[in-house]
């Protein structure tokens, strides 16, 4: 008798989440009279209509639009738009750390219940990740590189101090050998995703964003690697040639993009290589980088790279190159990353194609398929609700009004 209480005492509680419609991301279209069913952290079923099993406890979103929830595939977490100068310095990883809990739980309530995080000194990101996991704190799901691979002096290095202090960033892997220790030690630590600076950057100094900085030789053993370990790579790239040797060498997707050319558009299409553009930045970082005290030679950089970027992007989607989402918030404030939408659409997307690049393509990208990007049965319960018609005006993504995280209301 009691072993039977205890069984049933385990048998988690149906919820309905109703609404007035719900995005179908995979079609483009809008489900009336919507309703998920969902019994602990998965959805079990979803569609128009749907009979509601007796007992269940129903959430009623009114004329809301349900959408599954948000996935941002490139975010610095533990990061914030001031780091992007020399404040950066007198933080310690405890702060940092403290921070990154703050971003994650801005992000959530934003509507992005899962991101990718490409980049956090100090294996930061993978902190933030286990202790979201366990419960500590509330946050999106993470999938973390720690410390990004870079070249000494390259666009993952610390170039802002004087050579006397003889500071290299935990990343820095120069050759074969060092590039597969390094690879393997951020494995060792708990990356879930190899991040790969294989161009120079805006937010650095000393290096120019066209240029490649990582060898064919070097990108292949690393990719080939962190494959073989069962962990998806990513290549920060602006230049034409970086795209080219990273996409040749087998990376999973390329970040940024901004040199693009034709020949590295012809060459993602046929290696099905995931661009990740990062585009709002260019408007925010470009109005605000006197509050933030950028230093102006990366903010002269950013003037010259980000309109470039804008024209290239364009012709990449036009094109077919496969576009997943991504902000590199941290160089802007968390909790504005929706903001990305409208720039896509800007640039030639429809709103359905760019919500696809938020749920299904990022799903996809990060190997996740079978649990985020869609509401369907057997996916996590991850929802977002908003006031409006989505597919007609994605900005309507930027006002997020009710998030559920694996069935639990966070908003």
């Amino acid at each position: 008798m009691l072993a039977c209480a205890a069984a049933y005492a385990a048998e988690p509680a149906t919820i309905a989440v109703k609404a007035a419609h719900m995005v179908d991301v995979r079609n483009g279209t809008l489900v009336d009279n919507a309703v998920v069913l969902i019994s602990g952290e998965r959805i079990t079923a979803a569609g128009s209509q749907l009979a509601i099993p007796a007992g269940a406890q129903v959430i009623d979103l009114g004329n809301k639009t349900l959408l599954p929830g948000l996935i941002d595939s490139h975010t610095h977490i533990t990061g914030a738009p001031e780091d992007a100068g020399y404040s950066i310095i007198a933080k310690s990883v405890p702060r940092i750390t403290l921070m990154g809990a703050k971003n994650a739980l801005v992000t959530l309530r934003a509507g992005f219940t899962t991101i990718r995080d490409v980049g956090a000194d100090a294996y930061t990101d993978i902190g933030l990740r286990d202790a979201i996991n366990d419960g500590d704190v509330p946050g999106p799901r993470i999938l973390a590189s720690g410390p990004p691979l870079g070249i000494t002096g390259g666009h993952c290095d610390d170039t802002m101090h004087a050579p006397e202090y003889k500071l290299t960033a935990l990343g820095v892997a120069d050759g074969v050998d060092e590039a597969l220790k390094v690879t393997r030690r951020n494995i060792k630590y708990g990356a879930d995703v190899i991040k790969i600076c294989a161009t120079g950057g805006v937010l650095s100094f000393g290096d120019d964003p066209r240029t490649s900085q990582y060898t064919l030789e070097e990108l292949k053993a690393i990719i080939s690697d962190a494959h073989r370990l069962g962990r998806k790579t990513a290549a920060h790239a602006h230049g034409g040639d970086g795209i080219k040797l990273s996409v040749l060498a087998g990376i999973d997707s390329i970040e940024h993009g901004s040199y693009i050319d034709d020949e590295g558009i012809k060459l993602m299409k046929e290696h099905k290589t995931y661009l990740v553009p990062t585009l709002y930045i260019g408007d925010w970082l470009l109005e605000n980088a006197e509050a933030i005290k950028l230093p102006k030679p990366l903010l002269e950089k950013a003037k010259v790279v980000m309109p470039i970027a804008r024209a290239n992007i364009a012709k990449a989607i036009k094109a077919g190159v496969p576009i997943a989402f991504g902000t590199d918030a941290a160089v802007y404030p968390h909790g504005l990353n929706a903001h990305e939408f409208a720039v896509l659409v800007k640039l030639g997307m429809t709103p359905a194609q760019a919500i696809r690049t938020a749920t299904v393509n990022a799903a996809d990208l990060l190997g996740w398929s079978d649990k985020v990007g869609s509401i369907e049965a057997g996916k996590f319960a991850d929802l977002i609700a908003v006031d409006g018609e989505p597919l007609k005006d994605v900005k309507t993504l930027e006002s997020v009004q009710w998030v559920m995280k694996g069935g639990a209301v966070v908003k």
